[in-house]
């Protein structure tokens, strides 16, 4: 199964939209978004396919909403129409300029899509072998896992760095439509299905302007594609060496007496990106459950820009949504800076994704390094990353 259900809520949601934020091409991303009154106070859900979102951090004045949603640099400005119906602009901080999605929310609509061509032609179950083009005509390789209940279509897709956890969608027809908002990812796929094992013509639709040509043939026996360019350490080093202020200034240095002779697992993310929300809330459990078997974990972040006061609130604002009890250090190197790894950690050759995970062995090595997390969406492959991880530890914890 891809992913698994969302957890009811104790509260019934009092109102329902179908919201499309509009990108910069006019394509537009349809989510659901659900508003409750709970205890009193006004509580709103983001449907992003088989995730619940719950965002608490709203302001309702007159006829207009303000919210937030609870990780991410990203919010929400909208006026209710006189109909019920919603008119706004979507917020989403980035590297560069701030950018602003025109909203548009249909008051008690049912569907993120409509399946306006009739019943599935075809029923596509499983893992697919993906091909992806972009604009420059390059190509890269994924795997795709479909799960369909009649029309209704449940996904995700994994690269060598990530996955696109939860999409949803319909099949229509010969039709495949998908889409997925979380904050972070803006994702939007359509497709033909020609037959129950080939799928052509296919656009994927990712953030305010990223557009690539896709196709994929069903393959139950598809392996992930590997990365070419993965982290590794520089020949001739085995250790680490980085001192960094976490979120409330405090130093913190890999060498620091706290680490020694103990497993220290070394995070490689940044409060930006839902891949690594995804690791982390598995390592603050993992962290909470394990740290008196001697184990520590450090994360170093890397944000969309080096300025240090939009990096600490943005850090600890992903730091207490998951109640991370690790330090989350500032390295003050922007995650798309090309010479990250040469500014923070000389002795890796480069750092090419986000979450990468760093396992160090207690005599103070680096024994291996994981340039993936394959999140909740993914199933199969979510289980196989906690596996490999718990074995990793397990096996530095014997020595």
């Amino acid at each position: 199964m891809v992913g698994s259900l969302p957890a009811q809520s104790s509260a019934s949601a009092d109102e329902q939209w179908r919201i499309v934020i509009k990108r910069k091409d006019g394509m537009q991303v349809p989510f659901v978004l659900q508003r409750m009154h709970d205890a009193g106070k006004t509580a709103l859900l983001v449907i992003n396919g088989l995730e619940t979102i719950r965002v608490t951090e709203v302001t309702v004045r007159k006829d207009s909403m303000f919210f937030a949603m609870p990780s991410f640099e990203s919010s929400f400005r909208v006026k209710v129409l006189d109909n019920g119906d919603l008119r706004g602009t979507y917020v989403k901080g980035t590297a560069g300029a701030t950018q602003y999605w025109e909203v548009y929310g249909a008051r008690k609509e049912p569907q993120r899509f409509n399946s306006t061509s009739g019943d599935a032609a075809y029923d596509i179950s499983g893992k697919w072998k993906v091909t992806f083009t972009r604009a420059n005509g390059t190509k890269r390789n994924a795997v795709a896992v479909f799960e369909q209940h009649g029309n209704k279509l449940y996904s995700t897709f994994l690269t060598p760095a990530a996955d696109y956890r939860y999409l949803e969608g319909v099949i229509s027809g010969d039709t495949l439509q998908l889409s997925a908002f979380d904050g972070d990812n803006i994702h939007l796929f359509g497709a033909k299905i020609t037959d129950a094992q080939k799928i052509t013509d296919g656009i994927f639709y990712n953030g305010f302007t990223g557009k690539e040509a896709w196709v994929a043939t069903k393959s139950d026996s598809v392996r992930l594609p590997e990365s070419g360019d993965a982290t590794q350490l520089r020949p001739g080093m085995s250790k680490l060496d980085f001192t960094f202020d976490d979120v409330n200034g405090n130093r913190v240095s890999i060498n620091d007496n706290k680490y020694k002779n103990k497993v220290v697992i070394i995070q490689l993310m940044g409060s930006w990106c839902a891949n690594c929300l995804d690791e982390t809330r598995f390592l603050a459990q993992y962290y909470r459950a394990n740290r008196k078997r001697g184990i520590e974990i450090i994360g170093l972040s890397y944000e969309l820009t080096t300025d240090v006061a939009r990096s600490k609130k943005s850090l600890a604002k992903f730091q207490k949504l998951l109640t991370v009890q690790y330090p989350l250090l500032i390295t003050g190197v922007a995650a798309g800076d090309d010479l990250k790894a040469e500014k923070t950690l000389p002795q890796l050759t480069r750092i090419s994704s986000f979450p990468t995970t760093i396992f160090i062995d207690k005599k103070g090595n680096v024994r291996e390094i994981h340039p993936n997390f394959y999140g909740p969406a993914t199933g199969q492959f979510y289980l196989q990353s906690k596996d490999r991880f718990y074995q990793t530890v397990d096996r530095l914890l014997m020595e």
